[in-house]
């Protein structure tokens, strides 16, 4: 192993939040849109929202498209609740089609409405709605993509153009009132969703999903676990047995395996940026439908498998593929503590590095841990999500290492003891979620989870 340690610490925001982010930033936009962009520095200062909704710096201005509530332009019903995992695609004439997780439990405030032939489990409250903006980021349609599914987390994007939406469930049929398994991954294209319909891609996996990446040269999706008790998730490969083979291809199954890296059965266990790990191993997962015994807990020989806590946000970036481990405690059963990391995994090299840890700049209630959704921005940099305590932001990094609040949310929950005239709780903001770029990179889209609501965000973006 070799290391290598930078450390930079952000400037304060207008709530005087702050972040630290260790590692080599630079390397994570190698080979990426985002290396074109200058990225060199953040917008300033976030600006109080007199409506009270979203602060953004001087010169950005936000657009609500769409709220938990209100009508469906389809006349589907109601725009479901918990918004999550989001992705841009390009349309014709300057449009911009949105995809949108709605992470609904049985428990959800509104589901996403059933339509005939996009519904997989009429019990399951989850699935996507789907947008479509113009030029002007004006909504044009806004319906349902897919219905009957279960806590839609997040998902992500494949080469020929179609959203993959993640299952962030291992509930079976009987369970919670389901009747279907679930815990899969399905296949939701932006225009025509009764072309790829509601059918699960089994040969992926049953586990809790959170999010997935493609090699856009050899077809292999990745895929991470986001598993909330001990022994926490693994980092799936899927080799599918047509690969790049469009829409409808992962339908042909493949091969699901695990990673493995020699010696580490825990990643949380390394804490030095710039260490790596040459010969990773990938084994087959003996049962991926999961009959009998959770995929994480399966036999994988006397070696053993890696894991790790909080397994969530995964992208393609280069010739390599980038995760996220939001958080590990100690408390909860990991075996070391971080407020999150960001892994590289480079398969020509069979090599995984740790390239960033998170951490609060100041006092662990404050912003600046716990990063979940990522994307890269078009104007150079990473774009983060935060789901921490306290209020939350997106934050922007750039390539040289600058961290800065891009937005924060104004929008406080309302406890249910408050509501009940009681004694109030702590302010609570709902975490941001789903972070995404037009195709022409002018426009950020971003959710806040809940109360549901999908912003365009638009400025001087650098570029």
């Amino acid at each position: 192993m070799s290391a290598t340690r930078r450390q930079v610490l952000a400037k304060a925001s207008a709530l005087g939040a702050g972040i630290a982010f260790t590692g080599a930033l630079s390397e994570l936009f190698a080979g990426t849109a985002a290396a074109l962009g200058p990225g060199r520095t953040g917008y300033g200062p976030l600006v109080p929202d007199p409506n009270g909704l979203l602060d953004l710096p001087k010169g950005f201005r936000y657009t609500v498209l769409s709220r938990e509530g209100d009508q469906l332009r389809s006349g589907e019903g109601l725009v479901p609740s918990n918004h999550d995992g989001m992705a841009a695609f390009a349309g014709r004439a300057g449009r911009t089609h949105l995809v949108r997780n709605h992470e609904n439990r049985v428990t959800a405030r509104i589901p996403v409405p059933t339509v005939s032939g996009l519904t997989y489990d009429p019990a399951g409250k989850g699935g996507c709605t789907a947008l479509t903006l113009d030029a002007d980021d004006r909504v044009l349609s806004e319906r349902v993509a897919i219905a009957g599914t279960a806590v839609n987390c997040a998902g992500g994007r494949t080469p020929w153009g179609t959203w993959l939406t993640c299952e962030e469930t291992e509930d079976r049929a009987g369970t919670n009132g389901y009747t279907k398994d679930h815990g899969f991954i399905f296949e939701v294209h932006p225009t025509d969703p009764h072309r790829t319909g509601a059918v699960p891609l089994t040969a992926m996996g049953r586990f809790q999903h959170e999010a997935i990446a493609v090699d856009p040269r050899s077809g292999v999706v990745y895929e991470t676990e986001d598993a909330f008790l001990k022994p926490f998730g693994l980092f799936y490969r899927f080799l599918p047995h047509k690969p790049l083979g469009g829409v409808g291809s992962l339908r042909a199954g493949g091969r699901l395996q695990a990673m493995r890296v020699p010696g580490v059965p825990d990643l949380s266990t390394i804490q030095e940026t710039g260490t790596h790990f040459d010969g990773v191993e990938w084994v087959d997962v003996p049962d991926p439908l999961a009959a009998a015994t959770p995929t994480r807990l399966q036999d994988y020989g006397p070696r053993g498998i890696t894991h790790a806590q909080k397994l969530e946000g995964c992208y393609w970036g280069g010739s390599c593929v980038y995760f996220v481990s939001s958080f590990a405690r100690s408390a909860e059963g990991s075996a070391a503590d971080h407020y999150g990391q960001i892994w590289r995994y480079d398969p020509r090299r069979r090599r995984l590095t740790l390239v960033v840890v998170f951490g609060p700049a100041t006092d662990v209630q404050l912003p600046g841990e716990s990063p979940d959704n990522i994307c890269l921005a078009p104007s150079g940099g990473l774009m983060v999500c935060e789901d921490g305590n306290g209020a939350q932001h997106v934050f922007g990094v750039t390539r040289t290492g600058e961290v800065y609040a891009m937005a924060r949310n104004r929008q406080v929950l309302t406890s249910a003891a408050a509501a009940a005239g009681g004694t109030p709780a702590a302010p609570e903001w709902g975490e941001f979620a789903g972070v995404t770029f037009s195709p022409d990179g002018g426009t950020m889209y971003v959710n806040c989870y809940t109360p549901g609501t999908t912003f365009a965000v638009t400025g001087p973006w650098r570029g």
